[in-house]
């Protein structure tokens, strides 16, 4: 028994260690993750002198880690980013990851001196990325990225993993079998597993989606139901010979963007759960390694790690992003967000649960290249996004929103706001605020006492207010209770240019009351026709220098410029 309450102890101690150690890490722009891995080494038997050698009991830690964080990335994906972001994504995600995987596991066979065979597993190791520690970073620095990177990263986040765990599955296969060469069957292997993938997950969330709302459950229980439904759905697939990892992260994006009941509920549960999912495996990972065989593999893994970082990965966005119209920044920004993370050291495994000969040295190797990634590309993705003019200034990061379900009513959210000074909403009677259609104002808190909205004259600075709205129209309700304050004015400014037009706007009129020279073919259509031909599908922030002045993208409405931002330029 006193055994028992040592390990409870223990485990506390540690979870709590490694939170603690994510503020230290976000001061310093560190990955979390990495604060994590070098927790893990210091408990480990070389550090505090835990030895952990379990690979079966690893595998299965990671893998249903794994499993858990896809699925919240899909129930955190909105389908309104598929507008911009799904086709490079998917491209990224499979002809990305094939195209990375060769490249560096044709250098690794060439400076290891091993078999090709033996290389492209090496490369399908390090194949995926880790977007999920891309956005925690970028998070925690308040920077705010363009809606097609964004979107982009995202999808390509959810969507790569399936394929490098396929090649990686693939080569040990081919390695056992003793084949020294491809063939077909490599396909066919492809389209079955990705197909019973897409098939089931799709199939399972619809079913999952229709049971949340027709089991008349405790609130609390719907995202254990979730998280059981979206388990089960791996489950089956893999069973069947599908891609579980492409199946539960279908499974998570339909059911987060599906009407069903405590969604809210669901989606905050499962961002807990996918944090000490990454906890617990980054923290096994770092138990599981022994640094000091990190040394001897030190240098070969090095230049593996540089050519993956400088050659692969950006060639491979190159050629993946070659028929979209996405500007070069954005695709040099996209190039470098290759951030390696828990997925190749999961990977890493199955060689040594297979009895691969060079399986060590591969995992030293995968674990060494996360190192390298994490800190080369972790600490340098801030300044990247800065330099390559990626990121556009936060539009609702001054203020926290209060997002409550309402039983029955998935269409709709309570949102609150505290009344700031500087706001459009100060001083102004609650009833006459002009709001979006289906919005209503239902409370006003003021000293601690409820109060209906006919009861106040005017709202008054700390009030706070709540609003039933559909999800549509939060961002427009920020718009009003967000306060404009003259730091975010002049970033605005800066970002945007001096003047706001209308999409509507003609080119000729433009073109003579500042004294540039239209484009030949823009001369008689608008402003965002003008956009729309340069990018296709523009977003918040795409901009086109014209003569001395430069047009900037400020809000969308659907597909279509809204407000154009006109900036005038120095020469």
């Amino acid at each position: 028994m006193e055994l028992t309450n040592q390990v409870i102890l223990f485990i506390g101690l540690i979870f709590l260690v490694s939170i603690l150690a994510s503020v230290l890490s976000a001061r310093l722009g560190a990955p979390m993750l990495l604060v994590f891995l070098v927790i893990g080494m210091i408990l480990g038997e070389e550090g505090i002198g835990i030895r952990f050698d379990d690979i079966q009991t690893a595998h299965l830690i990671g893998s249903l880690a794994l499993a858990i964080i896809l699925f919240d990335g899909g129930l955190r994906t909105s389908t309104s980013s598929f507008r911009v972001g799904l086709k490079p994504a998917v491209s990224l995600a499979s002809l990305g990851v094939l195209l990375t995987a060769a490249i560096t596991g044709l250098f690794a066979a060439w400076l290891l001196d091993i078999h090709w065979i033996y290389g492209l597993l090496l490369g399908a190791i390090v194949g995926s990325t880790d977007a999920a520690a891309v956005f925690s970073l970028l998070h925690t620095s308040r920077l705010e990225l363009k809606q097609r990177v964004a979107a982009t990263l995202e999808i390509e986040s959810g969507s790569n993993d399936p394929m490098a765990i396929f090649l990686t599955l693939a080569m040990v296969e081919l390695i056992l079998a003793g084949q020294r060469h491809l063939d077909g069957t490599l396909a066919v292997e492809f389209v079955r597993q990705m197909g019973l993938g897409a098939v089931i997950g799709l199939g399972g969330a619809w079913v999952a989606a229709r049971g949340i709302n027709a089991l008349p459950l405790t609130p609390g229980l719907y995202p254990l139901l979730a998280m059981a439904a979206g388990l089960l759905i791996f489950g089956i697939t893999a069973a069947a010979g599908g891609s579980g990892f492409l199946a539960v992260y279908l499974a998570g994006l339909v059911l987060g963007n599906a009407r069903v009941q405590s969604v809210q509920n669901i989606r905050r549960f499962h961002d807990g759960m996918a944090w000490i999912s990454q906890i617990v495996m980054f923290l096994m990972l770092g138990l599981l390694v022994t640094p000091s065989e990190l040394i001897p593999v030190g240098p070969h893994a090095l230049l593996i790690a540089l050519v993956l970082i400088f050659v692969a990965r950006p060639l491979a966005v190159l050629v993946s992003l070659l028929p979209f119209q996405i500007p070069f920044k954005e695709q040099a920004f996209i190039g470098w967000v290759g951030l390696r993370g828990a997925v190749p050291i999961i990977l890493a495994i199955f060689p040594l649960l297979a009895g691969i000969p060079e399986a060590h040295t591969f995992f030293n190797v995968a674990f060494f290249v996360v190192l390298i990634s994490l800190i080369v590309q972790g600490w340098s993705l801030v300044p990247a996004a800065r330099l390559l003019g990626v990121q556009i200034p936060a539009s609702s990061h001054l203020v926290q929103r209060l997002e409550l379900d309402l039983p029955g009513q998935p269409d709709y959210e309570m949102v609150g706001y505290q009344v700031d000074v500087d706001s459009s909403a100060c001083g102004r009677n609650p009833d006459a605020l002009v709001l979006p259609e289906g919005v209503k104002t239902v409370l006003v808190i003021r000293n601690g006492r409820l109060h209906a909205p006919a009861e106040i004259n005017a709202l008054e600075s700390d009030d706070a207010v709540y609003l039933v709205t559909p999800l549509a129209h939060v961002d427009l309700l920020d718009r009003l209770f967000v306060s404009r304050r003259a730091p975010q004015l002049q970033a605005d400014k800066r970002f945007y240019g001096e003047f706001t037009l209308n999409g509507t706007a003609r080119m000729a009129d433009l073109a003579a009351m500042y004294g540039f020279v239209s484009p030949p073919d823009a001369a008689d259509c608008s402003a965002a026709e003008f956009l729309i031909e340069r990018f296709g599908k523009p977003v918040v922030g795409d901009r086109v220098r014209v003569g001395p002045v430069e047009l900037v993208i400020r809000e969308m409405d659907g597909d279509h410029p809204d407000k154009v931002g006109l900036k005038l330029l120095q020469e």
